[in-house]
């Protein structure tokens, strides 16, 4: 299962990572493994995510999904956790790639609320519990209620950590803090709580969360990574640079993900700004608006350093 296998070993920033296309729309898999580079060696990532909602998981085939994961594990599995977003709306499908995933040799896996269905917390106790007893990797559940259309909600969440011990891990994206506060406050000590959205970062660390699930990572993770050490020794410092970093979050996030980020690191050399239809590329308006907000943000991060 490879040596990041446990969900101790999986750190406390983690990047949704992006999935680059050549110009005929294929997955350029030498650019997957550069990104990939960059995001654990320069921007100080401790895992990467793949086959998520940020790569585009909806538009990627079986094959191309299971070769994301063992290029990903070639380029950095040996010094970074690479967790594999298995889930679907099928969990029959769901427990196929769960299983593909844990023989290529994923460290854990990510399943999203099974979106489109909108199945009840009955439903989504089966889905969750079926997908993470078909595997021994540890399982991190994703409550992404406006993406999903429904929510995971707490008591459901209290249910599958009691009855299924590999769920060791939520990605928390409901757009409550009620909630995640909820959360934190209920799961056990070793449960781990991590945002997935960016912007909410430290006052999901002041309720007890772990770390972050990110976006934003892919050109902002080393700031991200200074940030979150800093909240545990100077909360205040901690929220002066959160303070600095959330426009360039915001920008982020001013069209479809991953449309920005991936424009956004083209910028930094990487061949990654394609994206497969029904997304489409930013206009050249929004790129204008984009690259002062992103050329600002290294020095207004120094200022405060």
């Amino acid at each position: 299962m490879g040596s990041f296998a446990g969900v101790r070993d999986w750190g406390r920033l983690l990047t949704a990572m992006l999935t680059p296309f050549s110009k005929d729309g294929s997955v350029n898999f030498d650019e997957v493994a550069k990104i990939a580079r960059y995001l654990v060696d320069v921007q100080k990532n401790d895992g990467i995510v793949v086959s998520g909602t940020t790569g585009e998981s909806p538009t990627l085939s079986e094959g191309e999904k299971l070769d994301l994961l063992r290029v990903t594990l070639e380029a950095v599995g040996d010094r970074a956790a690479v967790v594999f977003g298995s889930g679907t709306y099928n969990t029959a499908e769901s427990v196929e790639m769960t299983r593909k995933a844990e023989k290529v040799g994923a460290h854990g896996i990510m399943v999203v609320n099974p979106y489109y269905s909108r199945p009840g917390q009955e439903g989504l106790y089966a889905h969750f519990s079926t997908v993470a007893k078909s595997t021994g990797l540890p399982v991190m559940l994703y409550n992404i209620q406006p993406r999903s259309a429904i929510n995971l909600e707490t008591p459901t969440l209290m249910r599958l950590i009691r009855d299924v011990p590999n769920i060791v891990a939520v990605k928390e994206a409901s757009g409550s803090m009620g909630q995640i506060a909820e959360v934190c406050s209920q799961a056990p000590d070793s449960f781990r709580v991590y945002s997935g959205d960016d912007g909410i970062t430290l006052p999901v660390l002041s309720v007890g969360g772990h770390g972050l699930v990110s976006v934003a990572a892919h050109v902002i993770g080393a700031e991200l990574k200074t940030m979150i050490d800093t909240f545990w020794t100077n909360p205040a410092q901690a929220g002066k640079l959160s303070a600095r970093l959330l426009p360039v979050i915001k920008a982020l996030f001013s069209a479809p993900s991953p449309v920005p980020v991936k424009y956004a690191l083209s910028l930094k050399g990487f061949d990654c700004e394609s994206v497969r239809l029904p997304l489409v590329t930013l206009t050249e308006e929004q790129k204008n608006g984009l690259r002062p907000v992103l050329e600002s943000a290294g020095r207004a991060v120094a200022a405060v350093s």
